[in-house]
């Protein structure tokens, strides 16, 4: 009988594992029209993927969420899988099942009911959410993007804010709008520097009164001494420096104390006036990871052995930024795409030998750190590179860290989507950009 294959998390991770998945065991009786049952299952709350590294462009709005989103029932169609649409909320590990909630419509009407979806193998891929660790207000005043919704939300209110400032500027010569960004890693420098990028935009666009510099005033704020504190310090350096070229403030040191409805106070007592307020300083597991009878390390993440397995549990395996992996030097494997990416292959690997009754795989997980690149709007990144490819850390930056930012993005389209489809993708937004406004305003 085939093994039936759930994935719960329709990331980075969990989706590119669906998709080669979904490609290599096909559908039982074969992918002709009437061969209905997938042999994987997607399981997510969302009914379209966005790549996570990318929303803080949807946020500024020089990313279009309905272009760049990738619909879930499209790839299951194409890559042989099945999508289950909802939200996990329970396992039952003794009967191989788990628990999808229900689907409400905008009015609290039920549209798709709760679920019991069978598994003989589980891989969970759940990602991670903000961590504001009990700061006052966080959780109430400020924006995390969590996901492509989180970053639309901001995306809208940031174009109302904008628009009220440059209809007052006449009256009101201070009119403006204050953002403050709360973490200084790669979430916050990224989406600070295209937001600078997308407040010059914008004045073409209607916006005149505003001048960017100085009435579109962003504040970065970070308790480490330096931005970007886990590179090194030569692209730390780098970055804060073009983030100051292009106006934006960047306070270190900074211990966020508290957070109101219109400002961030620090544990010095300095103020920092804020229309709009994003977290970007820190993640941690989802809640529900803790409820599902799973072992769970002090963080909320799942205990993971050095194959991904979810200890105690050899049908269950967890990865990513939900799972907690602890790499050969005995610190945990740090939550990025590629730790996400590479730990999708190596599970494929796993799954393919069993599918094929191959003995299990002997080789432990190993995570390989090629290096860091961090976007600074469309034009620049900067970024190191590193691993055993290039036997040093090299220091890259401009159009060819860009160019090679870029090529992430489309590496990831390229396991979901194909090498073919991910090419004619990436023409089609190039020559739509050309016939669309640089930013989005609707």
């Amino acid at each position: 009988m085939a093994r039936r294959i759930v994935v719960v998390g329709g990331g980075a991770g969990g989706l590119e594992l669906a998709c080669k998945l979904g490609r290599m065991l096909g559908r039982v009786g074969g992918n002709a029209p009437g061969a209905q049952d997938a042999r994987v299952s997607l399981v997510d709350c969302r009914l379209f993927h966005v790549w996570k590294p990318s929303l803080h462009e949807v946020a500024a709005g020089t990313l279009d969420i309905h272009q760049e989103g990738l619909s879930y029932l499209m790839l299951a169609h194409d890559n042989g899988f099945d999508f289950v649409y909802g939200p996990l909320i329970g396992l039952d590990a003794n009967a191989r099942s788990i628990t999808v909630g229900a689907v409400y419509g905008e009015t609290g009407e039920p549209i798709i009911p709760q679920r019991q979806i069978p598994y003989d193998v589980l891989a969970i891929a759940v990602g991670s959410t903000a961590n504001y660790f009990g700061i006052p207000g966080a959780a109430e005043h400020s924006m995390a993007l969590n996901g492509p919704e989180d970053a639309e939300r901001f995306r809208l209110r940031m174009l109302k804010l904008m628009a009220m400032a440059d209809l007052q500027k006449e009256a009101k010569p201070t009119a403006g709008i204050d953002i403050v960004i709360i973490g200084g890693g790669a979430t916050g420098v990224e989406l600070a520097a295209e937001l600078r990028e997308a407040s010059k935009v914008h004045r073409n666009y209607g916006f005149r009164r505003l001048e960017p510099n100085t009435d579109v005033r962003i504040t970065l704020l970070e308790g480490a001494p330096r931005i970007l504190a886990p590179l090194p310090e030569k692209v730390s350096t780098a970055a804060a420096n073009l983030l100051r070229e292009r106006h934006v403030r960047v306070v270190t040191d900074c211990r966020v104390a508290r957070i109101g409805p219109d400002r961030v106070e620090d544990g010095s007592g300095n103020h920092y006036p804020a229309d709009l307020c994003v977290w970007a300083a820190g993640i941690k597991a989802p809640d529900l990871l803790g409820q599902l009878g799973l072992p769970v390390v002090k963080g909320g993440q799942v205990d993971v052995d050095a194959h991904l397995r979810v200890k105690g549990h050899p049908d269950i395996y967890a990865f990513g930024d939900c799972a907690a992996c602890v790499d050969a030097d005995g610190r945990l494997v740090p939550p990025r795409a590629q730790s996400a990416h590479q730990q999708a292959d190596y599970l494929l690997d796993a799954l393919r030998r069993i599918e094929r009754g191959e003995p299990p795989k002997q080789q432990a997980y190993v995570y390989k750190d090629y290096g860091s690149l961090v976007s600074l709007g469309t034009r620049s990144s900067v970024g190191s590179l590193m691993g055993s490819v290039f036997r040093a850390t090299w220091f890259v930056e401009g159009l060819f860290a860009r160019a090679m930012y870029a090529s992430l993005h489309l590496m990831h389209h390229q396991a979901v989507l194909g090498t073919v489809r991910t090419g004619v993708l990436a023409m089609a937004r190039f020559l739509v950009k050309r016939a669309t406004p640089l930013v989005k305003l609707h």
